[in-house]
């Protein structure tokens, strides 16, 4: 996979265009359902991969930091972390598990800061700072708050309920300043984890002609992608982060924000 490592100058309105890459690394924060309204203990898979293609499953190391920001505050889940194994199509590859107990409304930012992946094929580190959201009691709280990352996405719309057929947008921010012209590359769960077996079935859809989904961030740092399907969707800002080297090689440090899209019934 190419990674883009540069930032563009375009103060436009994000646009829609085909990148080179094939196959996209996410960094997968993934709960089956995201909206919940009596209390429960949802699980949660924490697994690094091409989810679009079900293609190669890359390792995780221990990750550096696992929490939840709910309206309360932020709450550590690392000791909750459980290796598992993942079973992709290509090759099976280490992966986590955790369960994130779910009692009071509002909205659950479930966040990972992996240990950074040495992607051989480039000799570059990637490391995906991943968050997803669950909502209990359908009471917005704390969604559209960032939690402090080095590098993330803020949704500028709710993003448990995103309808298909509309748009969702984002702002990139970079130690807390959005960033003019990132790359975002955008990703599908074709291949959605079976959460008993933790392995995936055939994707439902192809991925499009013309390689990677991309969009660009105008100069406030938002992007806007038209929603064409119901399911999860994946937007990752390459590069974006402050840390730009690990143990002496090029760090790509990433934001990635995953959503969920209903159809309109």
């Amino acid at each position: 996979m190419i990674r883009f490592r540069r930032v563009l100058g375009i103060a436009a309105l994000a646009s829609l265009v085909a990148a080179p890459a094939a196959q996209a690394h996410f960094q997968l924060v993934y709960t089956p359902e995201v909206n919940v309204e009596k209390a429960a203990s949802l699980p949660f898979r924490l697994i690094f991969w091409h989810p679009m293609e079900n293609a190669h499953v890359m390792d995780m190391g221990q990750p550096e930091e696992v929490f939840v920001v709910t309206k309360d505050g932020k709450e550590d889940l690392k000791a909750a972390l459980k290796p598992i194994t993942f079973k992709g199509s290509e090759n099976a590859a280490k992966a986590f598990a955790l369960d994130l107990p779910v009692k009071k409304n509002g909205d659950y930012i479930v966040t990972v800061v992996p240990a950074p992946y040495l992607e051989k094929s480039e000799d570059v580190y990637i490391q995906q700072i991943a968050k997803s959201f669950v909502n209990k009691g359908g009471l917005p709280t704390n969604w559209a708050e960032p939690v402090g990352l080095p590098t993330e996405i803020v949704p500028l719309n709710k993003p448990t309920n995103i309808l298909a057929g509309s748009t969702f947008s984002g702002v990139v921010l970079s130690e807390g300043k959005p960033v003019a012209g990132a790359e975002i590359e955008i990703e599908y769960i074709a291949a959605a984890p079976d959460m008993k077996t933790d392995a995936a079935p055939k994707p439902s859809v192809q991925p499009p002609a013309g390689g990677a989904i991309v969009a660009v961030t105008d100069e406030n740092g938002v992007f806007t992608f038209g929603i064409p399907k119901a399911g999860f969707w994946g937007f990752a800002a390459l590069g974006t982060g402050p840390v730009k080297e690990h143990q002496g090689k090029e760090l790509s440090q990433d934001a990635v924000i995953w959503i969920r899209a209903y159809d309109f019934k």
